[in-house]
């Protein structure tokens, strides 16, 4: 990964973002469905939790916000219960809550989503969607004209629910027009945006088909190249210089005037109750092009943030934290323990089961592959303890290792099924063990529970014991001696002798 794309990360933390839009709030009901009821067959959930998130242009902020950059939300709610707790949560989150202005004739937008376990049973939304009246939108246009001159950038988060008015877009665009700001724009109906020339436009796979008027495509191939050859098009309709169409599982296609398409590809990501990617995705497009980022490392960075979301269950958000250990996570190679204990934090925030094993794997043979693999499909993220030279001499012997630390583990994180390899000069692995706390903690058939050394630690630490068999006559130790045992005739032949029989 190019060192440039975490120095803008760290630049974020140096703009000002102005989010205009429809302010919401998220709200997750947490019971248990145990029976159905009588009066209809439909689950009875007992209500345990209620979890309020902000939504909609709101999550827009809290992202914003938790990049790093400084952050300032208009919006128009009610004066309801639901409009209080809108406020609280962006305040807890780090957005101030004063640019939203309350309207008693307005009720608070809410989707309200209601949980069996894991399981979304329904969702029920509410709230005005009709157009704010005259004294709401000159209140909003007031703090527009008062915010926008600090702002680097401007995100217009449009739902479609009353908010965006005409009168507001062109506010905006005589602003611009004194005094160029990046505007980026996720609307549902992006032609409303035409005339504003927007830097950048941000429609989605059913977005982006609607505005050219075409149908719907099933399969990723046909979605591809259905997107892939309607650059121009888009960039027409929209009047935008950037527009980056979200194509889900099939990641994003972003096209740019004068320049040849960029595309990104979406990293698998396990199902979850996830919501508000895109608004992550416009965070974060936003303030890569806000801190001069290139279009293609801004497509990238927003991919990247967006992936993070998509992995964590409801109205998540990706922190500037998150996105750099996003961005690094092809290097394996972990000699940080602080960092190995930050990406073990980072994939536990996202549900993933850890595996970890160790050993010297001094010449990696069938054997080796054969059981990594088998540890790799306990979890989903492995991590691999090696020991280095010194404590493989300790254990091995003098002669030993036949190969360096840096080639065993080069050879180690070659290996698909290995996410993390990380060298330990102790003799055991337990101060790894401490930091990793495995949910499980793989070794080889010559080991059973009661002579594992490190059984008692894992144990306590939560973790479980997972003995894998061996293969059959396969042995770092044994291939050693056959090619010694091999070798030993050929030096030690007289000159001229015949070679020994094979």
């Amino acid at each position: 990964m190019s060192p440039n794309l975490l120095e803008r990360v760290d630049a974020f933390a140096t703009r000002r973002i102005l989010v205009v839009g429809e302010a919401m709030l998220d709200s997750y009901l947490h019971g248990d469905a145990e029976r159905l009821s009588r009066e209809a067959p439909v689950p009875i959930v007992a209500l345990r939790t209620r979890v309020d998130a902000p939504g909609g242009a709101a999550n827009t902020a809290v992202n914003l916000a938790a990049l790093g950059a400084t952050t300032r939300l208009l919006s128009v709610v009610g004066t309801d219960d639901e409009a209080d707790r809108l406020s609280a949560a962006l305040e807890e989150l780090g957005v101030p809550s004063d640019g939203l202005g309350r309207d008693p004739d307005r009720t608070t937008l809410v989707k309200e989503r209601v949980l069996a376990g894991p399981q979304m049973l329904v969702r029920v939304d509410a709230g005005s969607t009709e157009p704010i009246d005259g004294d709401a939108e000159d209140a909003l246009i007031e703090r527009l004209i008062a915010e926008y001159p600090a702002a680097d950038a401007v995100i217009l988060s449009d739902y479609d629910y009353g908010i965006l008015t005409p009168r507001l877009i062109a506010t905006l665009d005589e602003l611009r027009s004194a005094d160029p700001r990046p505007v980026i724009v996720d609307a549902r109906d992006l032609r409303r945006y035409r005339r504003l020339g927007p830097t950048a436009v941000k429609p989605n796979y059913l977005e982006a088909v609607r505005l050219l008027g075409e149908p719907e495509q099933r399969g990723s191939r046909a979605r591809a190249m259905q997107i892939g050859s309607s650059g121009e098009r888009l960039l027409e309709l929209t009047g935008a210089r950037i527009v980056a169409v979200t194509v889900d599982a099939d990641g994003t296609f972003i096209f740019e005037r004068g320049s040849p398409p960029h595309r990104t590809y979406a990293r698998p990501q396990a199902s979850t109750q996830a919501t508000g990617g895109g608004d992550t995705f416009v965070a974060t497009l936003a303030l890569a092009l806000a801190v001069d980022a290139s279009t293609p490392e801004a497509a990238e960075l927003a991919s990247t943030a967006a992936t993070v979301v998509v992995g964590r269950p409801g109205t998540a958000t990706c922190s500037a934290g998150d996105l750099r250990l996003a961005l690094s996570a092809g290097a394996k190679r972990l000699v940080d323990r602080r960092e190995l204990a930050a990406r073990v934090a980072f994939a536990r925030s996202q549900g993933r089961r850890i595996v970890f094993t160790n050993g010297c794997f001094d010449i990696l043979h069938r054997g080796h592959i054969s059981y990594l693999n088998r540890a790799k499909a306990l979890g989903d993220v492995l991590i691999v303890g090696i020991n280095d030279d010194a404590s493989v001499r300790r254990l091995k012997g003098p002669d030993r290792p036949i190969n360096s630390l840096d080639d065993r583990a080069s050879v180690l994180e070659a290996l698909s099924c290995v996410d993390h390899v990380v060298p330990f000069a102790e003799d055991s692995p337990e101060a790894l063990l401490e930091i990793v706390r495995p949910d499980v903690f793989a070794k080889g058939g010559d080991y059973s529970r009661e002579t594992l050394p490190e059984a008692p630690l894992v144990e306590r630490l939560g973790g479980a014991i997972q003995i894998l068999p061996l293969v059959d006559d396969r042995s770092t130790t044994r291939i050693i001696a056959r090619a010694r045992s091999a070798a030993r005739p050929g030096e030690r032949r007289p000159e001229g002798a015949a070679p020994a029989a094979r």
